[in-house]
């Protein structure tokens, strides 16, 4: 019998030589190669794993140069310097593999290893249901959306369904450009087929027949994964004009996003699928009554949606059992920056910071302390190491002055700037912003002038009143999230390291 040997396609692996280690592998002829995603465990990458009877056999960091010496030490039978059993890796073991559990198991484009580890279960239980049940069952469970402002998926789709119109829409807001998030790319690359089951199941519950995922530019190899797996659940009747036999119809595109941060709020994005200039739409009225070209809309998050089909799949109570009060289910936490053990970790809601950070993080990769994490990307808030206790848990961080977010997470050590990275907030708003509403377009370029003015100690007791005067009125004033979280990471930076702009 062939040996089976996996070996990741994600591209965070194939940035480090995995498709070299594949071709290596399979030049030898003692092994069948089947690509994979990642475990998430990027450290690690390019990580190849040896199917045996007691389970898969990892090793890794794996170089090209490494294959033959592996191969020679019996790598293909699981023996020599292995790191033993994957799933036992205090990593994984440790970790609740909803929305992930597929990633890193299966070939992402075989339709065939996707139904064999569960897909699709949850595409015919929705089938079997009448459309407000499936609602009900989003509500039941307690999911909420992933993109950052938490809210409860089942209540935006109850509102869709609820809209009287000929024609509404499915989008996903797959733009990931928070910095230190990727989970939505590692998704997409390692297990398309489960975000277009859940966006198959989100239109089937409230009655839309077309769908679209806007996808950044900067993910070629997602781009390209995603438009095959879409290509391939055609084939299957997965998608189309009568998915599955039941009569119903829906068909999903791929559009592509070109490099703007502000089109990953959800009306920016409905605006650049229209084909206009990503700019940010006044609410009232809201996407889920008037959408893309008008029409009532689903906008949700990649990670939101993929989690749809494990719900449908085993029912709304067994996904709320995990999670703690108002924040149920599992989130996929990303860790990067300064961090020894970077990656994908998906968890109950409730663990802590610390536990991310040093637990599993392992600290710093530098060796010396943490200093600050940055939560929920750019516009997140700078966390101390004395609020390591905080659990993960929307209202948990709303009461402390920060957000969960995408659950990007972005450690620094004791050599960071903190208010050069407050500085940093009001740069990345001023590039970053639509430029439609005032207090953003001009607040951020004033943010810079003023932190410029207080740490080269220019009447500063008087411009740190002017910048919390600022951060007041673009908390207040702005349109959107762009220039109304802004003055977080600048709140936190001056509350919890005033030290450093004092120099």
């Amino acid at each position: 019998m062939t040996v089976r040997v996996f070996v990741p396609r994600d591209s965070a692996a194939r940035s480090v030589g995995a498709d070299e280690v594949a071709e290596r592998i399979a030049a030898d002829g003692g092994a069948e190669v089947v690509r994979t995603g990642s475990r998430g465990m990027l450290w690690l990458e390019p990580l190849v794993e040896v199917e045996t009877a007691a389970g898969r056999v990892g090793y890794g960091p794996v170089a090209p140069e490494d294959v033959d010496g592996l191969i020679a030490a019996g790598m293909l039978s699981g023996a020599g310097a292995s790191l033993g059993l994957v799933e036992e890796l205090p990593w994984m073991k440790r970790q609740q593999r909803l929305t992930f559990q597929r990633v890193g198991v299966v070939d992402p484009l075989s339709t065939a290893d996707y139904v064999a580890h569960g897909g699709t279960r949850g595409l015919l239980a929705a089938l079997a249901m009448p459309p407000a049940d499936v609602v009900e069952t989003a509500v039941d469970s307690g999911l909420r959306g992933r993109g950052g402002a938490g809210f409860p998926t089942g209540i935006k789709w109850r509102t869709v369904l609820g809209a009287d119109a000929d024609l509404k829409f499915v989008c996903c807001n797959a733009d990931e450009g928070d910095s230190g998030t990727y989970a939505d790319r590692m998704l997409i690359e390692g297990d398309p087929f489960t975000l277009i089951e859940g966006m198959t199941i989100a239109a089937y519950a409230v009655g839309a027949a077309e769908g679209y995922v806007y996808l950044r530019s900067e993910y070629p190899d997602a781009v390209a994964t995603l438009k095959d797996a879409i290509e391939r659940a055609r084939d299957e009747g997965w998608l189309g004009p009568d998915i599955l036999g039941s009569g119903f119809g829906f068909d999903l595109h791929v559009r592509v996003g070109a490099g703007a941060y502000i089109c990953g709020e959800e009306t920016s994005m409905l605006e650049s699928l229209e084909g206009k200039r990503g700019m940010v739409r006044a609410k009232p009225p809201i996407p889920a009554l008037e959408g893309l070209f008008g029409c009532p809309t689903v906008v949700n998050n990649v990670l939101s949606l993929a989690t749809v089909p494990t719900i449908l799949a085993h029912g709304a109570a067994e996904y709320a059992a995990y999670g703690t009060g108002r924040s149920l289910g599992t989130s996929v936490f990303q860790l990067g920056g300064n961090i020894a053990h970077g990656g994908i970790v998906e968890t109950a809601f409730g663990i802590t910071l610390g536990e991310l950070v040093n637990d599993f993080g392992g600290g710093t990769s530098s060796g010396r302390p943490v200093r600050a994490v940055q939560v929920g990307g750019p516009l997140g808030a700078y966390l101390p190491v004395e609020q390591f206790d905080l659990p993960m848990d929307y209202e948990a961080f709303a009461a402390a002055g920060a957000m969960v977010g995408h659950g990007g997470i972005v450690v620094f050590d004791e050599t960071v700037d903190m208010a050069a990275m407050a500085r940093f907030a009001f740069e990345f708003c001023a590039a970053e912003s639509c430029g439609k509403c005032t207090p953003c377009r001009v607040g951020a370029v004033r943010g810079v002038e003023t932190i410029d003015r207080i740490v080269s100690g220019t009447d500063r007791a008087k411009n740190l009143v002017v910048l919390e005067d600022l951060c007041e009125l673009m908390t207040d004033g702005s349109l959107c999230a762009m220039g109304g979280l802004t003055p977080m990471p600048v709140r936190s930076a001056v509350r919890h390291f005033g030290e450093d702009f004092q120099v």
